[in-house]
């Protein structure tokens, strides 16, 4: 990266993007005396990721608060666009971070490109190589992906997928993924200071979590009584059958297996909500907690506490392994093949009798539970932000780092 670059604008709108922007965020403003960093937000998420920003202790110079009611793509593509104008206009940046593949990242690096302004496009590379799935987020990653000048790839696949989409290798940098930057940030936050746990546990019980059972779940350690299964769901293309599908899952696993916790932080969208209520709340079974959505820390927490998490997430596949906790991914396809590879992640789709069974075997089988727990993170050491930062700029000294 031969151009000096001192004037950086990051953008972002999501929370998923503020937890593996704002660690590089804070990365980049150690070094005042080279970077002069600017923040906008777009919005696009506004509770969870202000949630974020708190954490992190980000301030934003800039937001485009494009958020609304019944928003689709459309509003979110032209709000974040015709925002973007003013705001380059005012910082006239030598780059803009951006990270991903949100409709924030992608319309973001549109208004940069009309401005001919370099884009660097943070966790690029990741592919499934069907533009329908996930989506929009599969058609989002590859369109920022041919706007960008700079490619913070997260792992050697990754920047093999842009180098066979013809991106010059000396634009390409595997760098780690950000978001075990920002894990090993929380957890240290919460192991160190004592205020912090109490508070997150004092929220996990005000959304409904006994403060007995969530004392007492300790991973995969059986003798500590009960054990706990970490669910997120949000996925646009397992609306209707899918969610229906994964619903009556769960219901099946947790009469089946009465001493084990499962959690379900379920999301607002009524896609969602519908069948987790119609399912899972009408069973009222004693062992499923269906709560709000979490924010940040007390989801790491519950992480850290899980036996193992079943998500279509994908910032869980990277974030669970660095924990020890095996995913088990409901989803057809993902664009994170490595942790596949790896044998952190498995892919179980939304059929009812696949996810039963492929739980049942981790509930029960300590090998096959060993085996994915101790699989190595292929997603790096938790120092990709200063890699990054390093990149950005050549007189930015960090030792020991290859």
């Amino acid at each position: 990266m031969a151009t000096e670059i001192n004037k950086v604008l990051f953008v972002f709108g999501t929370r998923p993007e503020a937890i593996k922007m704002c660690p590089l965020v804070k990365e980049l403003e150690k070094h005042p005396e080279i970077f002069d960093v600017k923040v906008c937000v777009t919005g696009q998420h506004r509770e969870m990721l202000d949630q974020v920003l708190n954490i992190f202790e980000v301030r934003p110079d800039f937001d485009l608060k494009i958020m609304k009611q019944g928003q689709d793509l459309y509003d979110v593509t032209i709000g974040v666009l015709s925002g973007m104008r003013s705001v380059l206009e005012a910082v006239q940046p030598d780059v803009v971070l951006v990270h991903g593949d949100t409709t924030t990242s992608t319309a973001a690096a549109m208004a940069a490109f009309y401005k001919q302004i370099p884009v660097a496009h943070v966790e690029a590379g990741l592919r499934t190589h069907d533009i329908y799935s996930p989506w929009p987020e599969e058609m989002n990653r590859s369109v920022t992906g041919r706007i960008a000048t700079y490619h913070f790839a997260p792992t050697k696949i990754s920047r093999q997928n842009l180098l066979d989409e013809n991106v010059p290798p000396e634009q390409i940098f595997v760098t780690g993924n950000t978001v075990l930057d920002a894990l090993h940030m929380v957890l240290d936050k919460m192991e160190k200071h004592s205020d912090i746990r109490d508070a997150v546990e004092k929220q996990l019980e005000t959304n409904g979590l006994p403060a007995a059972s969530v004392t007492s779940w300790n991973g995969n350690n059986k003798d500590s009584g009960r054990r706990m299964v970490l669910i997120t769901g949000h996925r646009r293309e397992n609306f209707g059958d899918g969610f229906i599908s994964i619903c009556q899952a769960i219901k099946k696993l947790a009469e089946e297996y009465t001493m084990v916790d499962f959690v379900y932080p379920v999301h607002l969208n009524p896609n969602v909500r519908k069948p987790v209520n119609d399912i899972l709340q009408q069973a009222a079974l004693s062992n499923i907690f269906i709560i709000s959505p979490l924010e940040y820390l007390p989801f790491v927490y519950l992480m850290n506490k899980s036996c193992l998490i079943l998500t279509d997430s994908g910032g869980v596949q990277e974030e669970a392994p660095g924990l020890g906790k095996p995913v088990l991914v409901m989803r057809n396809t993902t664009e994170r093949p490595e942790a596949v590879s790896a044998g952190t992640v498995k892919l179980v789709g939304v059929d009812e009798d696949k996810i039963y069974t492929e739980v049942s075997e981790l509930l029960n089988n300590e090998d096959a539970y060993n085996l994915m727990a101790q699989a190595a993170n292929p997603y790096g050491d938790g120092r990709s932000c200063q890699r990054i930062a390093r990149l950005l700029n050549r007189h930015v000294a960090i030792e020991q780092l290859t």
